[in-house]
């Protein structure tokens, strides 16, 4: 009988840490990527780190793999391990371009990463300043503002635009106060705007319609399905048309679309 008690007694003092069990008719990586998430919404941040690698591992093409990829990157970004998170991010932003949502994320979330090694990684230095010309503009403002903690000169034209941006204007301005800059006033985006014509087929009038080149992105409001995808063929940037505009010359057209119902052109003004 005491020995008995003896063998259950340790079992009870150490329990064991049991991987979640498989559902009922609950595939594989279903199964790893429940672990994973359990794991993290745990703060197990390690622990779901290596789930992730096993579902990635084990099940490389599965449609779970992208976000696999991302939330390893978090996971790995929580556990303050900087670097494995920045490559992590890099990783998934090489194999999953067309994550558009999870893309802008992994990018804000690496130039963080980046931020905060970039004083002793080279390789976090040169990520920021590559990310100074990425095509988000929120994330090109969030790697100037990390250059701008040591003074970095190669972040000075990225927060000087950024002062145009409500959302970052406060914060570009005392970055550049801190480099011992003086910001610049907005001056280029004074007194332009963009005029949208839509020219319905069959009639005779033209909508004209004028926007503040804070608004510039509202353009794609302005055109139908047909008309976005000329658009993306052509290589229309919807989320630079404010970029665009600020560096043509005012009565420049940025751009004209046709499909079968209208025609619209958009200028600089």
């Amino acid at each position: 009988m005491k020995l008995g008690l003896l063998m259950v007694i340790p079992a009870l003092a150490s329990p064991a840490a049991p991987e979640p069990a498989v559902l009922l008719g609950e595939q594989p990586v279903e199964s790893l990527f429940r672990q994973g998430r359990d794991l993290r919404y745990a703060q197990r941040w390690y622990e779901a780190s290596q789930a992730y690698r096993t579902l990635l591992r084990e099940f490389p093409t599965s449609s779970r793999a992208a976000d696999a990829r991302y939330w390893l990157a978090a996971s790995l970004e929580q556990d303050q391990r900087w670097d494995d998170a920045a490559e992590a991010y890099t990783e998934f932003l090489m194999k999953h371009p067309d994550q558009r949502m999870l893309g802008k994320e992994a990018r804000l979330n690496r130039v963080r990463c980046w931020g905060i090694r970039q004083w002793d990684s080279p390789t976090a230095v040169a990520g920021l300043a590559q990310s100074l010309s990425d095509e988000r503009e929120e994330v090109r403002i969030a790697a100037a503002l990390q250059l701008a903690k040591r003074r970095d000169a190669r972040a000075a034209p990225v927060l000087q635009a950024g002062l145009r941006v409500d959302a970052s204007s406060e914060a570009c301005r005392l970055a550049l106060q801190g480099m011992g800059i003086q910001p610049q006033a907005a001056g280029p985006a004074q007194g332009r705007f963009l005029v949208i014509r839509v020219k319905e087929r069959g009639k005779a009038e033209v909508l004209t319609v004028r926007l503040a080149l804070g608004l510039a992105r509202a353009v794609g409001g302005y055109l139908s399905d047909e008309q976005l995808r000329q658009a993306k063929t052509k290589g229309v940037d919807m989320e630079r048309i404010m970029d665009q505009a600020l560096n043509a010359p005012k009565g420049t057209e940025l751009f004209s679309l046709d499909d079968s119902k209208s025609n619209v052109t958009v200028t600089v003004e």
